[in-house]
C-alpha cells in the first residue's frame, strides 16, 4: 500500500452536491446465485428511477469484468478483490449523490460486510438486497447456460454447484424471484 500518498477533499460539501441535485446518494447492493433475477431487476429498478428524474447508475458483475476486473479470475482471491472494488466504486459513485446499484453474486458474507463498512464509514446509506432463488430454479433458467457448464466440469469454480454461496442473513430486502415477477420486486 502506498504511503506516500495525501487525501484531498474537494470543495464541494455532501450538503452542497445534495441540495444541487435534489438527492441523497445510496448503495443498493444485489447480491443472489447467478440467475436468480439480480440484473434483470438492477435493470428495472435503474430505467425506473432515471424515469423519476433521479442520478442512478447500475453497476453489473459481467459488465465490470470487461474493464474495471478484467484481471481478475473466479478464484476465492480473486472474487474477493472484485468485491473489494466494487465496493470502493459503489461508495465513490454513491458520495456523488448518485442511486447506485450493485448486481453481483458476491457469494461471501465476509466480503459483503466490508463493502457494507465502506458505506457505514463514510456515512452512506448502504442496502443489503438478497435476490433469492433456489437452485432448482435458477438451474431451470440458466439463460447463459453456466449451470449445465459447472455441472459437466467444464466451469470449475462456479458459485452454487462447486463453489459457496453465503446467503444474507439480515437483509434489508429480500426479493423470493421464484414467487414474485420483476414488477412486484
Amino acid at each position: 500500500m502506498a504511503t506516500n500518498i495525501t487525501f484531498h477533499a474537494g470543495s464541494v460539501s455532501i450538503d452542497e452536491r445534495t441540495g444541487l441535485l435534489g438527492q441523497r446518494g445510496v448503495t443498493i447492493w444485489l447480491t443472489g446465485l447467478s440467475a436468480s433475477g439480480k440484473s434483470t431487476i438492477a435493470c428495472a429498478l435503474e430505467q425506473h428511477l432515471l424515469h423519476l428524474k433521479k442520478f442512478t447508475y447500475r453497476l453489473d458483475g459481467d459488465n465490470i469484468r470487461f474493464g474495471l476486473n478484467k484481471d481478475l479470475g473466479f478464484s476465492e482471491k480473486d472474487r474477493n478483490e472484485n468485491i473489494r472494488r466494487i465496493g470502493e466504486v459503489a461508495k465513490l459513485f454513491s458520495d456523488a449523490a448518485a442511486i447506485t446499484i450493485t448486481a453481483f453474486i458476491s457469494p461471501y458474507k465476509v466480503d459483503r460486510a466490508i463493502a457494507r463498512e465502506l458505506h457505514v464509514t463514510g456515512k452512506i446509506p448502504f442496502v443489503e438486497v438478497f435476490v433469492d432463488a433456489p437452485l432448482d430454479v435458477v438451474e431451470a433458467r440458466d439463460p447463459k447456460g453456466l449451470y449445465k457448464k459447472a455441472r459437466s466440469g467444464e466451469i470449475k469454480e462456479f458459485t452454487g454447484i462447486s463453489a459457496p454461496y453465503e446467503a444474507p442473513e439480515a437483509p434489508e430486502i429480500h426479493i423470493r424471484t421464484d414467487k414474485q415477477d420483476v414488477a412486484e420486486s
